[in-house]
């Protein structure tokens, strides 16, 4: 195991495990929800089904249980994404939001750190057009 790994497996227990990421998640589709540049690319008669996903695929990252790629498979993320067009616009939104998400957990420095570093590597990394 790399450090990064084990660092990651870590975190899940710092930040107090499933309940802190179900509430993560939870504070970040509160934002979504009304955004209409990217609300649009989630499931409206599913956002508990979202919720679900994304919860679920940052507690097996950041260590905890593996229930997503048990249910799911291997996370695939830049392929699930492809259907939808994110170009930086929409990046941007989904970082507006997730940042108020993450800043809602009071959650220590070194922790937050580590975190948002994720987050918006994970963000740019969707970015498949440069169209409006």
């Amino acid at each position: 195991m790399s450090e990064n790994d084990l660092n990651a497996s870590m975190l899940f227990h710092r930040v107090g495990g499933a309940e802190t990421f179900d509430t993560l998640v939870r504070a970040f589709y509160r934002g979504v929800i009304d955004d209409p540049v990217i609300a649009p690319m989630y499931p409206s008669d599913d956002i508990e089904g979202a919720i679900w996903r994304l919860s679920h695929f940052l507690q097996q990252y950041f260590g905890g249980p593996t229930t997503y790629s048990d249910q799911r498979g291997h996370p695939r993320l830049r392929m699930r994404h492809q259907p939808f067009a994110i170009n930086p616009h929409a990046k941007e939104r989904w970082l507006v939001h997730m940042r108020a998400a993450v800043d809602s957990l009071d959650l220590a420095p070194m922790d937050e750190s580590e975190l948002w570093d994720y987050l918006d590597r994970a963000a740019l990394s969707m970015v498949n057009t440069f169209e409006s």
